[in-house]
Formats: C-alpha cells, sequence, structure tokens
C-alpha cells in the first residue's frame, strides 16, 4: 500500500490496482497558481521493478524488459479505459472489455487452498511480471464483490486521476469535490452565463 492509497483510504483488496493505474499521470490544471506536472512512473523497465519492489510484488530477481514493460503499459491501459467507464456501463463495452481481456492474458491466475485461510488466486507466471499478477487477482476479486464499482476515474477533463468513491451512494464523479468538482462546477456556470449575456 502507497502513502496516496492510504491517504485516500483506499481499502488494501485493491491498493495495488489503484496505485497501478495512477502511475499514469495526464492532470493539467494549475491549482494555487502551481501549474501540475504531468508524468508516468512506468517509463522504463527499471522504473515498473522500482515500483513493484516498493509494493512487494518483486518474486524474482529477473530483469524485466522492454517488451515486459510493453505488456504492462498494456494492462495499465486497459484497466484505466475500464475504469473510466460508468460502473453501470462497464460490461456493455465490447471495445473495452475485448481490450481489457487481451490486456489480462499474459497474467494467468491459479487456484491456491491456504488452509484455514481458504484459497486465493496466485500467479501461474514464473518471470519478473509475475507480480503484476497480484493487480489482476484485485481487479477480479474487486468485479466478484462489487468494491470495483467504487473505483473511477475523476470525470474532470484536466484530472483523470483514479479514486476511491466512498461515499454511501457510491454516486461521487470526482476525485476531490473541492477541487475538480468545484473547477467544473466554475466552468459550467460561466459557460452558462455566456449563454446568457
Amino acid at each position: 500500500m502507497s502513502l496516496q492509497s492510504r491517504k485516500f483510504k483506499v481499502p488494501d483488496e485493491l491498493a495495488n490496482l489503484y496505485d497501478f493505474a495512477n502511475t499514469l499521470d495526464v492532470r493539467h490544471f494549475t491549482h494555487r497558481g502551481v501549474a501540475h506536472r504531468q508524468g508516468d512512473g512506468l517509463g522504463s523497465p527499471r522504473e515498473l521493478g522500482a515500483w513493484m519492489s516498493q509494493r512487494g510484488l518483486s518474486f524474482t530477481g529477473a530483469k524485466l524488459t522492454s517488451p515486459m514493460l510493453e505488456t504492462a503499459l498494456r494492462l495499465r491501459a486497459g484497466v484505466r479505459d475500464y475504469l473510466q467507464r460508468d460502473p453501470a456501463e462497464r460490461g456493455s463495452n465490447k471495445d473495452t472489455i475485448r481490450s481489457l481481456n487481451e490486456a489480462l492474458k499474459p497474467f494467468p491466475l491459479a487456484v491456491e487452498l491456504r488452509g484455514k485461510d481458504g484459497a486465493r488466486l496466485k500467479a501461474t507466471r514464473e518471470d519478473a511480471l509475475a507480480g503484476l499478477s497480484q493487480v489482476v487477482a484485485e481487479l477480479y476479486n474487486g468485479a466478484r464483490d462489487g468494491t470495483l464499482d467504487r473505483l473511477k476515474m475523476c470525470a474532470s477533463d484536466e484530472c483523470r486521476r483514479v479514486f476511491f468513491d466512498r461515499s454511501k451512494p457510491a454516486t461521487r464523479r470526482w476525485c476531490v469535490s473541492t477541487l475538480c468538482g468545484n473547477r467544473m462546477k466554475t466552468r459550467n456556470y460561466r459557460e452558462r452565463q455566456r449563454h446568457i449575456g
């Protein structure tokens, strides 16, 4: 679990998935006079390895390669595309589902019985990317128990950060209402005023 997932109280069961989706930062707004800097936390195999290591997802000493990075980036793109959809519509967008399913193929999982702890999904990959199977397992478990519906992408085009919706009705649209929500509401208000005047 990262500082960000702790700060925003993302459940442990979705923390790696949340962090993985947010390794791509496309925010492009100015807050209190400071322009936000965009970035990609997975810009190289080394950065991917560091990200996985920080989360305890490095199971082997094997080296990550450029093709492995491309596989990880396809997974991230598929996850982000899926999470940007309204939860009620995620299952009906055939292109999104097809793309995500293709990105999931390199990360097969097997069921492993754990005695008193029940069963868990375990990576069947044995190379340097095996740890990303934990992200895939979180996606599966969240979809199965419904918590994935609370993992959403901010509706602000200037943000697009993934957030966990902790509201009771699970109807939040922005990662931070006082920032992204206010910016969107202010912009919409100004647009309406421009059309009136």
